[in-house]
């Protein structure tokens, strides 16, 4: 038997408010510009991976993260690793950086690693953050560390200076600096306010080469509300203010890293490090491809390009072998997929409404935005058959794919079939299997009742209609002539010789292609005493071939 959780009481809430009251994000209700962004995918992501990135997949990834837009590239952490160096190197000595493009690489605040990491950016002559971090939570001063305030702050001032002097020595005026209070959600934010206040003394950062503060959600603690008020709090209180880029690194343990980072950049922030589709350790970091696409769903230019998403989706998979969760927002299989039938009826109608009525406004039913403008397409994103569909979809998959536009009553008829095939496949279908089984079960019938010839005269004066048909009954071939006001009501009669009952309740018709040589589609309703409605199709390059076929067609699946 199922003991239960836990007792609760096992967990605290280690995190702080801030000493005053910090609530102005509140008053502001969107995002009206885009925040300077970073990708962390070559540090954070990568070292998330089962199996890392190689040399290779690495400079395709940085490529790709070049082409989308990214200004700042963490390439990573050059002394960690021999592999990270290697990156560092080959970027640098093969000259792959763009001059508008700033790497970025991580350090700890000790002294061997910081110089480590210089040897890795030797020669470099594109601009380079140079990012330096120690932890000063509460959690890691007392359990890892076992330091007390005091001292922790004394190893992050110590990072700054080595940091400044090595730039200095070396003449690099190419080089920014970063520092982040790691672990930043469970430290006491006058405590990391003092810290990072402390680092900004030493650097003595100028509006022209803007230092970097950046607050990262090491692990989430809190409802984002808190994490966007710690970040007004140092906003507000730091020194150099005009001379320092407030920076987020948010993950996602309590899922809700895209939350503190839209809040973070409402309370002050300039900056966000992410990765694309929030890969990295644990539950991931934050999700730039989201943070980026709410910010163009509501007509914000993101300053990033994800207007062919499905590459961005396959070049990632391919390198880091994980998958793109198929609800992941924006970038999914079936982000845009409308499986439910009443879901698929708006949809259909706002597309048609705003082709007809209102082309350059995007306002669409269950739609946040156009599918197109991310390198999706309706046909085979949007409207997704499955036993859940209903007409509205069935019919926008026929007449997107095929040209088919279909009576409503067809369409609900059709959408049965549709049903009944997925339900009993286990299945969606495409839209090649929807035409299937509207051609086989609607188009052309020919199972009892086969048309052979047929030829009409007309008498002008009386404006009439004379048809002489040939049909063979079930393998008997026989003859027939009716009178009418119409071919088709001339059709009807001459079937009626041949004692079928053959009366249109509803006919429509149409095109299919343009030209000469286009075929047409004729929609026949046909009833029965009861007035019970039965549907026949019929499809040829002559619309008269088409009317009569698609009576035909209805004759036959009233008698089946």
């Amino acid at each position: 038997m199922n003991a239960g959780m836990p007792h609760h009481a096992n967990y605290t809430r280690g995190y702080f408010m801030p000493p005053e009251p910090c609530f102005d994000w509140v008053k502001k209700d969107y995002i009206d510009h885009a925040p300077n962004w970073c990708s962390v995918d070559l540090r954070d992501g990568n070292q998330a991976l089962v199996v890392p990135m190689s040399l290779d997949e690495k400079i395709d990834f940085f490529r790709m993260l070049v082409s989308i837009g990214f200004k700042e590239i963490e390439i990573g952490f050059p002394a960690a690793s021999e592999t990270e160096f290697e990156l560092a190197r080959t970027l640098i000595e093969q000259d792959m950086i763009p001059e508008d493009v700033t790497i970025q690489v991580l350090t700890q605040a000790r002294e061997h690693i910081i110089k480590k990491t210089f040897e890795a950016l030797e020669g470099c002559k594109t601009p380079v953050i140079v990012h330096v971090y120690n932890s000063t939570s509460v959690a890691q001063r007392e359990q890892v560390f076992h330091k007390d305030k005091e001292q922790i702050k004394h190893i992050a001032v110590t990072g700054a200076k080595l940091l400044k002097e090595l730039t200095e020595s070396a003449g690099h005026d190419n080089y920014r600096f970063e520092y982040s209070p790691e672990s930043f959600t469970g430290t006491e934010p006058e405590y990391a306010l003092e810290v990072c206040n402390a680092v900004l003394d030493v650097w003595k950062p100028t509006p022209e080469r803007k230092a970097i503060i950046n607050l990262p959600v090491t692990v989430e603690m809190s409802l984002p509300h808190v994490y966007a008020s710690q970040v007004e709090y140092i906003s507000k209180n730091l020194t150099y203010r005009d001379a320092v880029e407030v920076s987020l690194h948010p993950h996602n343990d309590r899922g809700t890293g895209v939350a503190c980072a839209e809040l973070g950049v409402l309370a002050g922030a300039d900056r966000i490090e992410g990765t694309l589709f929030g890969n990295g350790e644990r539950t991931g970091n934050v999700d730039l491809v989201t943070l980026a696409m709410n910010l163009f769903s509501h007509g914000v230019d993101p300053k990033l390009d994800f207007s062919d998403l499905p590459s961005v989706v396959e070049l990632f998979e391919r390198v880091t072998r994980m998958e793109v969760n198929p609800r992941s927002p924006y970038s999914g299989q079936l982000v845009f997929a409308a499986f439910s039938g009443s879901h698929q009826d708006a949809i259909a109608k706002g597309l048609k409404y705003r082709e007809e009525e209102n082309p350059g406004y995007w306002s669409t039913p269950y739609l946040p935005i156009d599918p197109a403008d991310v390198g999706r397409c309706y046909e085979n994103d949007v409207i997704r058959i499955n036993s859940q569909s209903g007409k509205g979809g069935i019919g926008y998959i026929l007449e997107k794919n095929y040209g088919y536009v279909l009576p409503p009553k067809l369409r609900e008829e059709l959408s049965y079939a549709s049903k009944d095939a997925s339900d009993h496949a286990h299945k969606e279908l495409s839209p090649a299997e929807v035409n299937d089984i509207f051609h086989e079960t609607f188009v052309n019938n020919a199972t009892t009742l086969k048309l052979l010839d047929f030829h009409f005269t007309h008498d002008s004066e009386n404006k009439a209609f004379k048809a002489f048909l040939t049909v063979e009954r079930s393998g008997e071939e026989q003859d027939a002539v009716g009178n009418g006001n119409g071919r088709l009501d001339a059709v009807c009669n001459a079937l009626s010789k041949l004692s079928i009952r053959a009366h249109i309740a509803t006919y429509s018709e149409h095109a299919l292609e343009t030209g000469s040589d286009s075929r047409a589609a004729a929609y026949v309703g046909i009833d029965d005493e009861d007035g019970t409605i039965t549907w026949g199709v019929g499809e040829h390059h002559d619309i008269i071939t088409a009317s009569i076929l698609g009576l035909i067609s209805a004759v036959n699946r009233q008698m089946s």
